[in-house]
C-alpha cells in the first residue's frame, strides 16, 4: 500500500491614528499617546502574526504527523492479526482506532467514494457533519498525493489534511481525512491577547499620567513667563521669572529675564532723563522768565543787562542739555568704542588742550609708556572736564598736575590742584547727579559723566583731597597691558 506525499497555505492585516489638538501640554501628550499606542498597536500586530504563524505551524505539523503514522503503520503488521494488512480497510481501521484527537481536531476515513470510519463519539469535533467539508474533500481522497489546505464553511474555518491510500488491484480506494478548527486552535491564544490588550492600556494610562505630570514641569517655565508678562506694566517692569534647573526651557527664562534687565534699565535711563531735563532746566527757565518780566523795557541799560543775563542763562541750558545727552548715551552698548592707544600721546595731547582753560601753571606728573584698549574720545573729555574742575576751583596761578601711570593692571589717569579741596562727607555725592558739591557753578552733572565714561570702560573713579589743600581725582581703568619701561611708583599724594 502507497501513502501519498505533501503540499501547504497562509495570512496578513493593518492600522491607522488620528490627531487631535489643544494646549502645548496637550499637543505633547496626544503626539506621545499616538506614537505609544502605535508601538503598543504594532507589537500587538507582531504578537498576533507571531501567535498565527505558530498556530498554523503546530496544526500543519500535526496534521503531517497524522499522515506520517498511516505511514508508518501501513509498513508494520495488523495490531488484531499481528500479520501484514491485507488490505486499505483494515489499515483505514486500525488508523482510526490508533488516532489521538485534541480538542479542536477531528477525523474520518473514507473508503472508495463514501465515508467508512469515523472517530469515537468522545471526539468533540465532528467533521464529517459538516457537508460542505465532506463535499470538498471526498474527491481528493481518490488522488494519489497527500493534499493539505485551508477550507472555509458555513459552520468553521478549517485546516485540513487528506492521506490517500492504496491496496492492491482490485482493492477499493481510501483515504484518511484529518482536519483541525483553526477558530479553536486560535482560541487558545485569546487569553494572550486579551491580557496583551489590557496591559496596552494599562501602560497607555500609565504614559498619559507619567507625561501630564512630566510636560507640566517642563513647561512650567512658560506658564511662569506667562504669570511674568501679564504683571508687567507700564511702571512696573521689575517683575522676573523664575529660573530653576538647566534645561532649555530655563535657559529661555534667563534670556528673557537678560531682555526684561536691558528693558528696565533702557526705560530707567529714559524716565532719569526727563528727571534730569526737569530737574535742571526749571531753574534756568524760571530766572530768565523772571527777568523778562521785570525787565523795564524802555530803559536801555535794563534791556542790556537782562539780554546779557538771558544770553548767559541759554548757554547754561545748551551745556546743560548735551550732559544730559552725554549721560542718557552712556548706559548704551555703543558709549565707548575701544582701539590700542598710545597713553603717552593721549596723555601729552589732553594736556596741551587742557592748558588754554585757566591760567594755571600746567605741569605734567609722569607719563605711561603704553598702549591700552580705550576710547581715546571718551577718555580725553572725562579728563578735560577734571581739568575744568580742577581750574574752576583753584586759584589762577595755582598749580595743575596731569599725568597718566600703570600700575598692577591698572591705567591711572588723573588731574590734581591745589584748590579748595572736597569735604569727606562730599566725596561720594559729588559723583551723582545734580550735586554741584564745593559750591561750585556748574551743571553739577560734569564728574557724573566723568563716572560714566569710567564705567563704561569697567573702571572706577578715585577721589583724595584735602579741604583747603587740594585734590586729586583718578580715572582708573582695568588693563592687561604691559608697559614699555619700567614705571616709577605712584606719586605721593598730599590730599
Amino acid at each position: 500500500m502507497v501513502v501519498g506525499q505533501s503540499a501547504s497555505v497562509r495570512h496578513t492585516g493593518t492600522v491607522t491614528a488620528t490627531r487631535t489638538a489643544w494646549s502645548i501640554r496637550a499637543r505633547v501628550i496626544a503626539a506621545v499617546m499616538i506614537l505609544t499606542g502605535l508601538a503598543l498597536v504594532l507589537s500587538g500586530a507582531v504578537i498576533y502574526i507571531q501567535g498565527e504563524a505558530s498556530t498554523r505551524q503546530r496544526v500543519t505539523s500535526d496534521l503531517a504527523q497524522a499522515a506520517d503514522e498511516v505511514a508508518q503503520l501501513a509498513q508494520g503488521n495488523d495490531p488484531e492479526t499481528g500479520e501484514p494488512f491485507t488490505g486499505v480497510e483494515a489499515l483505514l481501521r486500525a488508523s482510526m482506532q490508533r488516532a489521538v484527537h485534541p480538542p479542536a481536531e477531528g477525523s474520518f476515513a473514507v473508503l472508495g467514494n463514501r465515508i467508512r470510519w469515523t472517530a469515537p463519539d468522545g471526539v468533540v469535533l465532528r467533521p464529517e457533519d459538516d457537508p460542505e467539508l465532506v463535499a470538498a474533500v471526498l474527491p481528493l481522497a481518490a488522488g494519489d498525493q497527500v493534499v493539505q489546505g485551508d477550507l472555509t464553511t458555513a459552520l468553521r474555518e478549517y485546516r485540513y489534511i487528506v492521506v490517500p491510500v492504496r491496496g492492491l488491484a482490485g482493492d477499493p480506494s481510501g483515504a484518511l481525512v484529518r482536519v483541525a478548527d483553526m477558530g479553536l486552535e486560535r482560541a487558545v491564544l485569546q487569553p494572550v491577547y486579551i491580557t496583551y490588550s489590557l496591559i496596552a492600556i494599562g501602560a497607555l494610562l500609565l504614559v498619559a499620567m507619567l507625561i501630564w505630570l512630566v510636560v507640566g514641569r517642563l513647561l512650567r517655565p512658560i506658564s511662569w513667563m506667562r504669570q511674568t508678562a501679564e504683571r508687567i506694566t507700564e511702571t512696573d517692569i521689575s517683575q522676573r521669572i523664575p529660573v530653576r534647573g538647566n534645561d532649555d526651557l530655563s535657559a529661555l527664562a534667563g534670556t528673557v529675564n537678560g531682555m526684561l534687565d536691558r528693558l528696565e534699565s533702557a526705560v530707567s535711563a529714559q524716565r532719569e532723563l526727563l528727571d534730569d531735563v526737569g530737574h535742571e532746566l526749571r531753574t534756568p527757565l524760571t530766572i530768565v522768565r523772571g527777568h523778562l518780566e521785570l525787565m523795564d523795557a524802555a530803559d536801555p541799560g535794563d534791556v542790556t543787562a537782562t539780554r546779557t543775563l538771558v544770553l548767559d542763562e541759554l548757554d547754561r541750558m545748551r551745556r546743560l542739555v548735551d550732559d544730559l545727552l552725554t549721560l542718557a548715551k552712556a548706559e548704551q552698548p555703543d558709549f565707548v568704542v575701544t582701539e590700542p592707544v598710545d597713553v603717552a600721546r593721549l596723555t601729552d595731547e589732553t594736556l596741551a588742550k587742557a592748558s588754554s582753560l585757566g591760567d594755571r601753571h600746567w605741569v605734567l606728573d609722569q607719563l605711561a609708556d603704553a598702549e591700552v584698549a580705550l576710547d581715546p574720545q571718551r577718555i580725553a573729555q572725562a579728563w578735560l572736564q577734571l581739568a575744568a574742575n580742577a581750574v574752576q576751583y583753584s586759584e589762577p596761578g595755582s598749580t595743575v598736575g596731569m599725568g597718566s601711570r600703570l600700575a598692577e593692571g591698572e591705567l591711572w589717569l588723573w588731574v590734581r590742584d591745589e584748590g579748595v579741596g572736597i569735604p569727606e562727607d562730599e566725596r561720594l555725592r559729588i559723583l551723582s547727579r545734580k550735586v554741584l558739591g564745593r559750591g561750585g557753578t556748574g551743571t553739577g552733572l560734569g564728574l557724573a559723566i566723568v563716572a560714566s565714561i569710567a564705567n563704561a570702560h569697567g573702571g572706577r573713579i578715585d577721589v583724595q583731597s584735602m579741604t583747603d589743600v587740594g585734590s586729586r581725582i583718578s580715572i582708573v581703568i582695568p588693563t592687561e597691558a604691559a608697559p614699555h619701561q619700567e614705571e616709577d611708583d605712584e606719586p605721593d599724594s598730599d590730599r
